[in-house]
């Protein structure tokens, strides 16, 4: 939690950047401007991302395990040596002006002459009972964060995309059998990744079936079909796609792809001028925290060379 002295936040300044959003992404990009010597804000609803809700990371270079909080408390701890600002707070629209862009929030407004949208994404959810109340003990939303702790168990990913179809394999190479759960007749994967499940003597695949509840005592223990039988299973991956919050951007009239992504260059550049995205929000292939990150730094380099074309004296 922040206790931010809006005393001494200036309201009236224009800051070089403005950084939305409260992840991993969102802080690199920060750490940067502030080395680049650029006057920089970060306003997000919630510090950390999702990937503070990660029970362990063990995929991040430097540090062998650490929880997804205490990876962002050393980000904050980090943030914090260099005195940038954060505001916890949610920006309902954004203006552009001349040669700067106003962001409003419910009860304030901000200005700056660029801004990097890192406001990452949301898991697409199944909505069912026990799914919440397993997040993080037997329900996982990244096989790649958290596949590691299932090893030699019984896990079972629900979906039927390619990526459900990528996840279940890369879960093969830890578990002892990893069951895909898919609504419909025959899974959706790409041919060479489907020919991949289907050889896979580790993954079985149940069509036409939903899962209605998930069961456990302190961990997951079983999941219940909508046929009413309950199957016995240590692990349940939910991969049914997520959802960028983009919608801020789009109203600007940044482009976004068909899955709702902002599209960005190789310098984390939007179709708008003084306009930089980064992390799950925006259209890479692969979403990780060190990807995320490194894009936010791409985006504030980027963002400085803006403002320094500008003329802007800092």
């Amino acid at each position: 939690m922040f206790n931010i002295d809006m005393e001494n936040i200036d309201l009236e300044k224009t800051y070089d950047l403005i950084v939305l959003g409260g992840g991993p992404t969102a802080i690199g990009c920060a750490i940067y401007a502030a080395r680049f010597a650029m006057d920089v804000l970060i306003v997000g609803k919630t510090f950390g991302g999702l990937i503070a809700t990660t029970h362990l990371v063990e995929n991040y270079p430097g540090i062998t395990s650490i929880s997804g909080q205490g990876l962002m408390d050393m980000f904050k701890d980090h943030m914090d040596s260099l005195q940038i600002p954060y505001i916890s707070d949610e920006i309902r629209s954004i203006e552009k002006l001349e040669d700067h862009f106003v962001l409003h929030s419910f009860f304030q407004k901000f200005k700056a002459y660029s801004i990097c949208i890192a406001t990452g994404s949301e898991r697409r959810k199944l909505g069912i009972s026990g799914e919440e109340e397993f997040a993080g003990r037997g329900v996982s939303y990244c096989a790649t964060c958290d596949a590691p702790f299932y090893k030699d168990k019984v896990v079972c990913v629900i979906g039927g995309s390619d990526s459900a179809a990528k996840e279940a394999l890369f879960l093969s190479q830890n578990t002892k059998k990893v069951y895909i759960i898919y609504r419909g007749e025959e899974i959706r994967a790409e041919p060479i990744n489907k020919k991949r499940v289907y050889d896979n003597n580790k993954i079985e695949i149940i069509n036409k079936t939903n899962i209605i509840e998930i069961k456990g005592d302190g961990t997951v223990k079983s999941v219940i079909f909508d046929n009413g039988k309950e199957f016995e299973i240590d692990g349940v991956f939910i991969e049914i796609g997520s959802i960028p919050n983009s919608d801020l951007a789009k109203r600007i009239g940044v482009e976004i792809n068909e899955k709702g992504e902002i599209i960005i260059n190789r310098k984390s550049e939007t179709n708008v001028q003084g306009i930089f995205a980064a992390g799950d929000v925006a259209d890479a292939p692969f979403k990780q925290a060190i990807t995320g990150v490194s894009e936010g730094v791409i985006a504030a380099y980027s963002a400085f060379d803006y403002v320094k074309e500008m003329n802007i004296e800092y």
